[in-house]
């Protein structure tokens, strides 16, 4: 039997061997598990800052476009081969200066015939008063008849008929040859010239010679929606759009590169109805241009100034959007957060000008909430709201 001895021992060691083994395994997981657990219960210290409420000023923005006060485009009145071109795009004009010749060949020798037809129609005259005063003594005498006079004198009205329609020839050839030499009826700035010299120019060409902007004080269109143009009735006193629009602040000017325009403009015009198309209404506000730095066609938006009262005052670092919403993080009982949305009324510098979703005297999550949940809790951090505002103002 000694034989058989050493095949149980085999037989018997391999269960041992197993349930060894199996308690290191289960060690081994139960001390990696183990690892992390203490960090999983740790409460995150977050900054945590209350609101206030006060009077905020803030602005708004509104597209605009800008034109000069006078845009006149110059048309030729008379057909004819451009001679001469006197200026160059882009360049400033006065009133009465020269801009352009259309060839005055024909409309001199219109003159001329004019003129010619003139002197005859006087000779005419001359002769029908010469045939009057002949008859007349005659008649007087019963030397002739009157029928004889009479006709003399219709023919003497002809006549005088026939030079002032003559004198009306003269002077309209007078005009068209005037009209060859094409000059700047306002003070401003040359626009675009799409002619050449030699080109045909007249009267019934779709595009004009040129356009002369006055931009010594521009106008910048913009627009208001309906919802805006009803808290702008409401905002201001006064019983007409007009005693209203004298209550509105100095308007500013932002340029297509964000600058602010260094002069600040006044609303002066509102439009008549709304544009049914685009449920707005239009505006107008005036601006100074002394150094002709804005010019026609160019875009801005238009900054109104306005005080929002009671507004609570949220740090736009302590924000985030979610679907087209801003939600804060609020701190509740027990330092438990919940998200809430914010109704908002406007901006001043890096702050949000808030009338919902919270109030003065809430305590928001300032930063660090980028995995934060609702109903996590937290160790707050109390930083001031009046410290974030000397640091970084409103403006």
């Amino acid at each position: 039997m000694r034989k058989g001895t050493p095949i149980y021992n085999k037989l018997n060691l391999a269960p041992a061997l197993l349930a060894g083994l199996l308690m290191i395994i289960l060690n081994s997981c139960a001390s990696s598990s183990a690892g992390p657990a203490p960090m999983a219960n740790q409460t995150p210290s977050l900054p945590v800052v209350q609101l206030k409420q006060i009077d905020a000023a803030t602005s708004r923005d509104y597209n605009a476009a800008i034109e000069g006060k006078v845009n006149v485009e110059i048309r030729p009145q008379v057909e004819g081969i451009l001679d001469k071109i006197f200026v160059d795009e882009g360049a400033a004009v006065k009133k009465g200066q020269p801009l352009f010749k259309v060839n005055d060949r024909v409309y001199q020798e219109a003159l001329s015939n004019a003129q010619a037809n003139l002197m005859a129609a006087q000779a005419n005259l001359d002769k029908a008063k010469i045939e009057v005063d002949r008859l007349a003594p005659l008649v007087k005498n019963n030397v002739v008849g009157e029928v004889q006079l009479k006709t003399a004198q219709s023919a003497e009205a002809a006549a005088k008929a026939t030079v002032a329609q003559a004198e009306a020839m003269v002077s309209n050839a007078k005009i068209n040859l005037g009209y060859t030499y094409i000059t700047a009826p306002v003070d401003g700035y040359i626009g675009r010239i799409p002619y050449k010299v030699g080109s045909l120019v007249g009267r019934m060409e779709t595009q004009a010679l040129t356009v002369i902007s006055d931009v010594s004080e521009v106008y910048a269109y913009f627009s208001f929606s309906e919802k805006d143009f009803l808290q702008f009735k409401e905002a201001y006193p006064g019983t007409t759009i007009r005693e209203k629009l004298s209550h509105l602040p100095k308007v500013s000017l932002v340029l297509a590169d964000n600058s602010v325009y260094q002069q600040e403009g006044t609303v002066e015009t509102v439009d008549g109805q709304f544009d049914k198309t685009m449920g707005a209404i239009s505006l107008r506000a005036t601006f100074p241009n002394p150094n002709g730095e804005l010019r026609t066609g160019a875009t801005g938006k238009v900054r109104i100034p306005t005080t929002v009262e009671n507004a609570v005052v949220v740090p736009q670092n302590a924000t985030y959007e979610l679907q087209d919403k801003v939600f804060v993080f609020v701190v509740g009982d027990s330092n438990k957060v919940a998200s809430k949305p914010l109704l908002i009324n406007g901006k001043s510098g890096n702050y949000y000008l808030v009338s919902g979703g919270v109030k003065g005297g809430d305590k928001i999550v300032y930063s660090g909430f980028d995995r934060l949940q609702d109903g996590a809790i937290i160790a707050p951090e109390n930083i001031s709201l009046d410290s974030l505002l000397k640091e970084n103002p409103m403006r």
